[in-house]
């Protein structure tokens, strides 16, 4: 009775703040900290349960990788990054469960990864919709088709042994290091393109190296400003709504997004013309044929036929998915050279260094006995390339960071002894290589590069790190590319150890990126400055 008897002499206004106050404590500080599902994870600091703020600004600085994994060795394989965010580094329930388990994407891709306006598939937020697009594309990815194709071959043939060996002949004649980095950069755009856009309509950044260095700047420098539209989506479109986003994100960022989509528009362009004009092409000269483009625009007009019927217009069809097809192929594109680049960049690194020059010797060596042609499948059964490659990728993955996924009702994450049961809907989940990668009970040191684990391994061994490798990431969503860039990095590999020698001249830029990509941040204007020797 006191208790109402105070309460009555309390101004209404006064009582209702109060209470806002007490269920505002309640879901913010209380509940996160003590009731909430997630509450019984480790937090990878004091202030998670609580706010996003140590996450955020790891990811705005770009070393959230490095920071994440830290907290995975400091407190296992389940952490709590925020108050609605984990980070699992496992395979069994971790994995398993989130990415072959189909839990779907947010707008955190889509935010940033769509082009022209329009998701590609990367970027699309449901499965059902990512898996059609896939069904239109993974046959032409597929290893047995980038191996065998008349395409590729030809395309290896005319880009190495008319232009890249020749190029790097003359800058060994020169006797002035090299930067690798931009090297890799041209030649993997160069053979991505040439098989998306088909060769005639690709770039040529090998013998125009000052176009593929201009390119290069201008789209690894707009990279750093993703954070804003990826992680605070709202807050970013309120400054553009008010005049202000130049307070976050630079006003030149926005034009060269766009350069972006117009140089991919007009190889699309050229790629429709070439497949309308001529469609001889693919047997005559299958180095000039679209491939990809080609395979994504039949599929659409296959799947607009099943709709409307046979008597479809091709024009109409065609120019509908015009924007569709561009956004896909951008996207295959830029993904293709930038992870690629960056996996070649740290492989020469490690191939170049003195103390692993075996490894370099044993890769020549291997590469000696190659029969001229670039064949792919011979090229892929070359045991010590395969290790070398296969290790880089584990290192020096290009992209370690985190690949974030949303929790359906009652989700369980982690592995069997670390289990949380009963995870609520809309949980950010994530995985990271880095962590995966680093797992001392798979890979022994796992902080020394050595292609030798993938030799001498037991299978019971080599099985186990093939479990844990995550380069190309996993299940229905793991790279549709991957194929095509291994295929191009191996036979890129092949023309350089099999025809000169490297050494290192200056590598102080070889310091990873500690974000979502992990190309190296260079120093003083150079990444990787390597001294090429023919042999």
């Amino acid at each position: 009775m006191a208790l109402l008897s105070v309460l009555e002499t309390i101004p209404l206004s006064a009582l209702a703040v109060a209470l806002a106050l007490l269920f505002a404590l309640y879901k913010h500080i209380v509940h996160p900290v003590f009731f909430s599902p997630l509450a019984g994870i480790p937090n990878a600091h004091w202030s998670a349960p609580l706010s996003r703020l140590w996450i955020l600004n790891h990811r705005r600085c770009r070393r959230d990788t490095f920071a994440v994994h830290k907290a995975h060795q400091d407190y296992g394989p389940i952490v709590r990054l925020a108050p609605n965010e984990v980070s699992v580094n496992s395979v069994d329930g971790g994995l398993r469960v989130i990415y072959a388990g189909g839990f779907e994407k947010g707008d955190w891709y889509s935010n940033v990864f769509s082009n022209y306006g329009v998701k590609p598939m990367f970027a699309m937020e449901e499965h059902a919709a990512h898996s059609r697009r896939k069904r239109m594309v993974s046959n032409i990815y597929a290893k047995s088709t980038v191996q065998g194709s008349p395409s590729m071959q030809r395309i290896a043939n005319i880009l190495l042994d008319d232009r890249f060996i020749p190029v790097l002949k003359v800058l060994a004649a020169s006797d002035q290091p090299v930067e690798f980095y931009t090297v890799f950069g041209a030649i993997t755009t160069d053979f991505t393109s040439a098989y998306v856009f088909g060769l005639q309509n690709s770039t040529n950044y090998v013998q125009q190296p000052e176009m593929g260095v201009k390119f290069f700047g201008d789209f690894k420098a707009r990279q750093q400003y993703q954070f804003w539209p990826q992680e605070l989506p709202r807050f970013t479109g309120f400054l553009q709504y008010i005049g202000l986003l130049h307070w976050i994100v630079p006003s030149w960022v926005g034009p060269a997004n766009q350069d972006l989509e117009n140089w991919v528009i007009e190889m699309s362009d050229k790629s429709e013309a070439t497949v309308r004009l001529d469609g001889s092409l693919q047997e005559d000269h299958p180095e000039d044929w679209p491939t990809v483009y080609a395979q994504l625009r039949s599929a659409f007009l296959k799947e607009a036929e099943t709709k409307e019927g046979r008597d479809v217009s091709v024009e109409k069809v065609v120019a509908d998915h015009r924007l569709a097809i561009a956004s896909e192929l951008l996207d295959h594109t830029l993904a293709g050279f930038d992870t690629s680049s960056i996996t070649l960049t740290f492989l020469a690194w490690e191939l170049s260094l003195l103390h692993n020059a075996q490894w370099q010797e044993r890769l020549h060596e291997e590469l000696k006995g190659l029969q001229p042609g670039w064949d792919a499948k011979e090229i892929d059964a070359l045991p010590v390339l395969h290790a070398a490659l296969m290790e880089t990728l584990r290192l020096h993955a290009a992209i370690p960071g985190n690949q974030p996924r949303i929790t359906p009702a009652g989700a369980s994450l982690g592995p069997p002894e670390h289990t949380i049961k009963g995870v609520p809907a809309n949980v950010r989940v994530q995985a990271q290589a880095w962590s995966l990668h680093r797992n001392a009970e798979v890979f022994h040191d796992p902080e020394t590069w050595n292609p030798g684990r993938w030799l001498d391994s037991s299978a019971a061994e080599l099985k186990e790190m093939q479990r844990w490798f995550w380069a190309f990431g996993s299940g229905g969503r793991m790279c549709v590319g991957s194929n095509l860039a291994m295929v191009n990095m191996k036979a890129i590999i092949a023309a350089i150890w099999g025809t000169f020698k490297t050494s290192v001249a200056a590598d102080d830029g070889m310091v990873h990126n500690g974000g979502y990509v992990a190309e190296p941040i260079g120093k003083n204007g150079h990444c990787l400055l390597l001294t090429l020797e023919s042999r």
